[in-house]
């Protein structure tokens, strides 16, 4: 049978250059478009490295001297005792699971403070973010560590050690888990180091920024003042109206010195709010590419259409020989697929020599991956093969219903 389809093929040449063409653009228009959306789709399903289900963040406000009830002549180290004092008080909820503290840490935050992290001559990324923070951090967000540490483990740790992300070393081919232990140099201070406790699983800046891409270390916030980050983490099937009965108690149970909550926040709120652009960016690209599949797929099903009903006489004429439907149907569709099989190899060529020249979409720092290359052309096949297969199909269906006798006398 393949013998004859190619015959026949070879034939219809003209006709079938013209088809093998655009099945040729096709195929190179649909692996592009599967590209960025395989990128996009895989980067955003990548594991965060931390868990906001619950979380909440709390901002501190403070009396000013109009307030009645502002009490004058406060310290620093008063206000440090009364942030703790409030902390405590959380704690106590039932409905809490852990509380802490932070300077430019919690998730999804634009406000950022970098650092340097350096053992003998290596030395992390200038880009590092430094997230200063009480030992409850980790449990608030749920990090884990890269050898399996628990978030309880990883905060006694951080009373008196630091942690950093797996990845900080990348650049050098080496993993921090093989630094544990080690003393390291922060902040270019050379007359203080600080012993690494565990490495984190890679914890991601936002979700459409790959974990590679994000270096960060933790160390212990042990001063108090009124402008920290104080989050929540609510235990599992109690968040229900949170907010507004942390609110409702705030005045009588959270007024400690000066002190007050001033604003509460999901993190789901603060999420989407921080994404907002990038998630524009993503739908408005999506849709354009959703438009582009479904030009695609109508152009493609048309022409195999018309392509199918043009042989309506010879579909007459095979089923005048006692050929049967299935039998017609598969030889329709193996001379599409057939073409398509022929075409394909040239638009795997011309898919390497696009990424090879950086035009499609980046992720782990390249354009060119073998593997991704391949399973976005098999995807690609794929749909073109449905594509081709409905066009045929439902035409070939209907012309298989008309009698072989009316068919070719109407031809």
């Amino acid at each position: 049978m393949t013998k004859k389809l190619l015959v026949q093929i070879k034939n219809e040449w003209r006709n079938n250059l013209w088809l093998a063409l655009e099945l040729l653009v096709v195929s190179v228009v649909m692996w592009y478009v599967v590209d960025y959306l395989y990128t996009r789709a895989a980067t955003y399903l990548e594991p965060r490295g931390f868990n906001i289900e619950n979380c909440y963040l709390i901002e501190l406000g403070e009396l000013t001297p109009k307030s009645p009830d502002y009490i004058a002549d406060r310290k620093s180290e008063d206000t440090h005792n009364d942030i703790a004092e409030l902390v405590e008080r959380l704690r106590r909820r039932p409905e809490v699971e852990a509380v802490s503290l932070s300077q430019n840490s919690y998730p999804y935050n634009g406000s950022n403070s970098s650092g340097e992290v350096k053992i003998d001559t290596l030395n992390s990324p200038g880009w590092t973010i430094r997230r200063m923070v009480t030992p409850d951090f980790v449990r608030v967000f749920r990090y884990q560590g890269a050898q399996g540490e628990t978030p309880e483990q990883m905060a006694e740790m951080l009373e008196r050690e630091i942690l950093t992300s797996n990845n900080l070393y990348s650049k050098y081919n080496r993993k921090m888990t093989e630094f544990i232990g080690q003393r390291f140099q922060l902040f270019g201070d050379t007359t203080r180091t600080y012993r690494l406790g565990a490495a984190l699983q890679n914890v991601r800046y936002h979700d459409y920024d790959q974990a590679r891409n994000s270096y960060c270390f933790l160390c212990k916030q042990s001063f108090y003042y009124v402008g920290l980050e104080l989050c929540v983490r609510v235990r599992e099937g109690q968040d229900h109206d949170f907010i507004q009965r942390l609110k409702a108690d705030s005045e009588a149970q959270f007024r400690v010195g000066n002190l007050f909550i001033s604003e509460i926040r999901s993190f789901h709120d603060i999420r989407r709010n921080f994404q907002q652009a990038w998630t524009n960016d993503i739908r408005n690209y999506v849709m354009g590419m959703g438009f582009l599949l479904l030009n695609i797929f109508l152009g493609l099903l048309g022409t195999f259409w018309f392509r199918t009903q043009q042989r309506r006489s010879e579909i007459a004429l095979h089923k005048a020989h006692g050929a049967t439907d299935s039998a017609i149907f598969s030889r329709l569709l193996s001379e599409g697929l057939l073409l398509l099989a022929v075409v394909t190899p040239i638009a795997l060529v011309i898919d390497w020599n696009l990424a090879h020249m950086e035009l499609n979409s980046w992720r782990n720092n390249t354009t060119l991956e073998w593997d991704r290359l391949l399973l976005c052309a098999a995807i690609s096949f794929e749909l073109i093969a449905l594509m081709i297969a409905i066009g045929i199909g439902i035409p070939a269906r209907k012309a298989m219903k008309v009698q072989p006798a009316e068919a070719l006398h109407d031809d």
